[in-house]
């Protein structure tokens, strides 16, 4: 679909700097789908925000340790 989209001089120059001017269509669109993507995450992001609770975790008394064994009890960690 065809859209009418006003982009300043400076702007539309760094385009064609970046894509060349027979690229822009193809430029802008990666560059929107990248910004949706972003602006997805960031939903999911802050959606889960709050999800786990801040105490009660096996990992509260020694954060470190906890690490170290599911570390150690991975298979496949090598070394």
């Amino acid at each position: 679909m065809r859209v009418h989209i006003e982009l300043d001089d400076a702007l539309l120059e760094e385009i064609d700097r970046r894509a060349g001017s027979r690229n822009r269509s193809e430029y802008i669109r990666r560059a929107i789908a990248a910004a949706l993507e972003e602006s997805r995450r960031w939903d999911m992001i802050q959606s889960a925000a709050g999800a786990i609770p801040g105490s009660g975790h096996e990992w509260d008394d020694d954060p470190a340790a906890w690490v170290r064994s599911q570390r150690r009890g991975d298979a496949r960690r090598v070394g």
